[in-house]
C-alpha cells in the first residue's frame, strides 16, 4: 500500500513525525509532502498568486512553500514516482479538529484535496489538554492506536465521496480504546476571540486566539466522544446542501421570476 502523509502544521511538525510512524506500521511505501510553514486555519485554500516552490529533502520527502491542498495536489499529480498513493493521511493535527472547526482546518482539507483526487482519506486530529511549548507527550494516544484504527477503518471501508474525520482523547495513550462513531457537532458557545493589543511602536493589532469554555454538545457528536475520552470518527462529505430548506424553497421559486413594475 502506497501512502501519502500531509498536515498544516508544517514539515517540522511532531505531529507529522507521529504520523510518519504510525503510517510504517502500514507500510513500507511513504511519502511525505507537506507545507514548509505552519498552515493552521487554511482550509482548501490554493496558491494561485505566487509560485509553489518544491524543497525535496529525501527521496520521498517533500516541502512545499504552500498550503495542505497544494501539497496533496502537487505530491499526486507531479512529484511521486510511479503508481499513484493508495490512501491519503493528514495530521496528526496538534489540537482536535470538531465541530465547526472542519470547516477552517488545514488537515480536514488536506485529506478532501486527496478525496477530490479518487483517493481513500483520513483527517487525524490530536486533542490536547493544555498548548505548552512542549510538544513531546502530546500525540501519545494517536500513536497508541492509529495504526490499528487506521487497519481498521480500511478493513471497513466507505463512499469515494467521504473523508473520514478522526480525532484522539488527550492523554498518555493508557487506555484509549473506546472508538465512537460520530456526527459533526456544533458548539453552543463561540470559542474564538481577537485580543486587541499595542506593538512597541504604539500601533494597535488584534491576535487570533480561542477560549477554553466548554460546549454541551448533544450525545453521538464529535465534540460528546472528545470530551468523555472516546475516539471520534466522523464521516465528512462536502456536498454542504442543507436539503430540508432546499426543498422548502423550491416550492415557491421553481419556475419564472416575475417582475415588480412599481418604482
Amino acid at each position: 500500500m502506497r501512502i501519502l502523509i500531509t498536515n498544516d502544521d508544517g514539515i517540522h511538525a511532531q505531529g507529522l513525525a507521529a504520523l510518519e510512524a504510525i503510517s510504517r506500521q502500514l507500510s513500507d511505501d511513504v511519502w511525505v509532502c507537506a507545507p514548509e510553514t505552519e498552515q493552521s486555519g487554511a482550509s482548501r485554500s490554493l496558491t494561485l498568486s505566487e509560485p509553489l516552490r518544491v524543497r525535496r529533502l529525501d527521496a520521498r520527502r517533500f516541502a512545499v512553500r504552500g498550503t495542505p491542498t497544494d501539497c496533496v495536489m502537487l505530491a499526486v499529480e507531479h512529484l511521486i514516482e510511479g503508481p499513484r498513493p493508495d490512501l491519503v493521511l493528514s495530521g496528526v493535527n496538534r489540537g482536535a479538529n470538531l465541530a465547526e472547526d472542519v470547516t477552517m482546518s488545514g488537515t480536514v482539507a488536506g485529506a478532501i484535496e486527496g478525496m477530490a483526487l479518487g483517493i481513500p482519506s483520513i483527517a487525524l486530529s490530536q486533542a490536547v489538554g493544555r498548548f505548552t511549548s512542549d510538544e513531546r507527550d502530546d500525540f501519545a494516544a494517536a500513536e497508541a492506536c492509529g495504526a490499528a484504527l487506521i487497519s481498521r477503518l480500511l478493513a471497513a471501508g466507505w463512499a469515494k465521496d467521504v473523508v473520514l474525520n478522526v480525532n484522539f482523547p488527550p492523554g498518555s495513550g493508557d487506555g484509549v480504546e473506546l472508538v465512537e462513531v460520530t456526527r459533526q457537532g456544533f458548539r453552543d458557545v463561540s470559542i474564538r476571540f481577537a485580543e486587541q493589543r499595542t506593538d512597541l511602536r504604539g500601533r494597535s493589532y488584534y491576535w487570533l486566539g480561542y477560549k477554553t469554555t466548554p460546549s454541551r454538545p448533544a450525545s453521538g457528536t464529535d465534540l460528546r466522544a472528545i470530551y468523555e475520552g472516546r475516539v471520534s470518527v466522523t464521516p465528512l462529505h462536502i456536498d454542504l446542501t442543507h436539503i430540508e430548506t432546499l426543498e422548502r424553497l423550491a416550492l415557491s421559486l421553481n419556475g419564472p421570476l416575475s417582475r415588480r413594475d412599481d418604482p
